[in-house]
């Protein structure tokens, strides 16, 4: 019974492993075939400006990334009203000014130095420079210490010492 079992489960995976190689050789070509979607702009000009509006925004779905660079339904949409923004007459720093109204100084990709974001820009420095001087204070404290007070380095040659001597074989 338990044989059955190993031989049924092995064909199972064998099964499962040919469909899903089967699957991923039908669905690469399909997804590279795709491509970047085109430009919504027709004006080459307008795209550009659009371009260096959405580099300054960020995904608010990804964070990691510009609206620019994102495929997020959510930055599709705000590439959209940057370049319905743009086309209407307004300049760049007027479409910033109402994003950052909008959503506030995290869309910004780089957000101002001011009382509301110094926690960002100065805390990571801040606890670099804790960790440094913890490290420093820990390391100074323990070269003033006697070496008997840290445990011995040798603990596999008495765990040798106090092992029953090896026979022989004969």
């Amino acid at each position: 019974m338990l044989e059955t079992l190993k031989v049924d489960t092995l064909f199972l995976l064998r099964v499962l492993a040919q469909a899903l190689t089967l699957l991923l050789l039908v669905l690469i070509p399909a997804a590279q075939a795709a491509g970047p979607a085109p430009s919504a702009a027709a004006d080459p000009a307008l795209e550009k400006r659009v371009m260096a509006v959405a580099v300054e925004l960020r995904c608010l779905v990804c964070q990691n990334q510009t609206i620019a660079d994102s495929e997020a339904a959510l930055a599709v949409d705000l590439r959209n009203q940057v370049r319905t923004m743009l086309r209407e007459g307004r300049d760049e720093r007027e479409v910033l000014d109402y994003m950052t109204e909008r959503y506030g100084d995290f869309v910004l990709y780089r957000p101002p130095v001011k009382n509301t974001t110094a926690l960002l820009w100065f805390g990571p420095p801040l606890l670099l420079g804790g960790a440094l001087l913890t490290l420093w204070l820990v390391l100074r404290r323990r070269s003033r210490m006697p070496a008997s007070e840290f445990d011995s380095d040798d603990d596999d040659e008495m765990a040798a010492a106090e092992a029953p001597p090896r026979q022989e074989p004969r």
